[in-house]
């Protein structure tokens, strides 16, 4: 991560609500309309209720692309998945609390294995859990729905939330000179991207609002799109 990126607003799509047919395609178009790094929803049908992608799809586009790959797991036997993603050419791997029985260990797994290490908050996971394993985490990730489909309608609850982490964050950035980034998934338009800025989160995952967006099917859709999603986050700092 370079220092620009350190200090930016990131805006990753996640490819759940992506065209499977043409994924190749798709990625390397994303990238080109600037794209900050792929988001990878991968899920096994048991932690949630939905059957994904596995490590084979995160090798096979790895060539296309230059920007970093985000492994969101949301399934259970998470440390063999984290050895395998790092193999496949994720750069960022995030787990839940709920999915280990040693999350300081996975965490650590994540880091071993040249990984960035991200924890994710479901809507009804308590944050008290970040009081034990902030030294582990390069970010979080703040789930404004409930895990397992894409085009979900964002929980508003969601920004108080929001809010909590990034004091937390900014109270342990101050003593440790540690930067954890604040990721935030689920139902985010270009309605409500700028309030989610304004409450402190600076990396976004973007399905639906992406990839549904009236202007996908143009010409210059999805910089078009994206262009919009940063003008309403730069007007949220």
């Amino acid at each position: 991560m370079t220092e620009k990126n350190k200090n930016s607003r990131w805006i990753g799509p996640s490819i759940l609500s992506a065209d499977f047919a043409f994924l190749g395609a798709e990625v390397e178009a994303l990238q080109k309309a600037g794209a900050d790094f792929i988001h990878f929803d991968v899920m096994d049908n048991h932690f949630v209720p939905n059957l994904t992608f596995g490590p084979c799809v995160c090798r096979a586009i790895r060539p296309l692309i230059h920007v970093p790959i985000d492994v969101h797991l949301m399934t259970e036997n998470v440390d063999k998945l984290i050895v395998d993603f790092a193999s496949a050419g994720a750069n960022m791997i995030s787990v839940h609390p709920e999915s280990t029985h040693h999350l300081s260990r996975s965490l650590k797994l994540i880091r071993s294995n040249g990984c960035e290490a991200g924890i994710v908050l479901n809507p009804g996971t308590p944050i008290t859990y970040l009081d034990w394993i902030m030294e582990e985490i390069d970010f979080i990730l703040v789930m404004s729905v409930n895990p397992g489909f894409g085009g979900q309608e964002f929980i508003p609850a969601s920004e108080e939330k929001i809010k909590s982490i990034r004091e937390k964050i900014d109270v342990f950035s101050r003593k440790r000179l540690q930067r954890i980034r604040l990721e935030v998934d689920g139902g985010i338009k270009i309605e409500n991207a700028a309030s989610l800025a304004a409450c402190g989160a600076d990396t976004f995952v973007i399905g639906s609002g992406i990839f549904d967006h009236p202007d996908t099917g143009s010409q210059f859709g999805y910089k078009k799109i994206m262009e919009s999603f940063r003008n309403q986050l730069i007007s949220g700092l």
